[in-house]
């Protein structure tokens, strides 16, 4: 099959409406064609670079899943339920001035000898930290 019936073919399928289309040239209707697919191609080069660019969900200490965890319908015990409010979930350093949730980035930077815990936003203030700006929900 060649270009010319396979041009003839598609304008074959524009016939069904009930008013016949006007007849394109064999050459206009080809150079629409290379226009629209090379449109349709550039489109789904840009989506592909959008979705690529994306970064990945990571998920960091999340609670060990097991087969307790779907038979009991219960959140398991690992889940803390009351960050900040009771547990050892602020931290801070013997040396710096700023507090962190265990799970931020800038508490990972700390040396295990040097890290403080709190139990409350309110005593890591009253011993003098602050929040630090790159741990979000402080």
């Amino acid at each position: 099959m060649s270009i010319k019936d396979f041009a003839q073919k598609i304008k074959g399928l524009a016939g069904f409406r009930p008013k016949p289309l006007p007849r394109l040239s064999d050459e206009l209707f080809i150079g629409l064609l290379v226009i629209l697919v090379g449109f349709g191609s550039f489109g789904l080069g840009r989506l592909s670079k959008i979705e690529g660019s994306k970064t990945p969900i990571q998920i960091e200490n999340a609670p060990a899943v097991t087969a307790d965890t779907f038979a009991t319908g219960t959140q398991p015990s690992t889940l803390p339920t009351n960050i900040g409010a009771t547990s050892k979930e602020l931290m801070g350093s013997k040396n710096g001035t700023k507090y962190y949730y265990t799970w931020c980035a800038g508490a990972n930077r700390i040396t295990e000898a040097n890290r403080i815990y709190f139990n409350t936003k309110e005593e890591a203030e009253a011993r003098g930290y602050t929040p630090a700006s790159n741990c979000k929900g402080l």
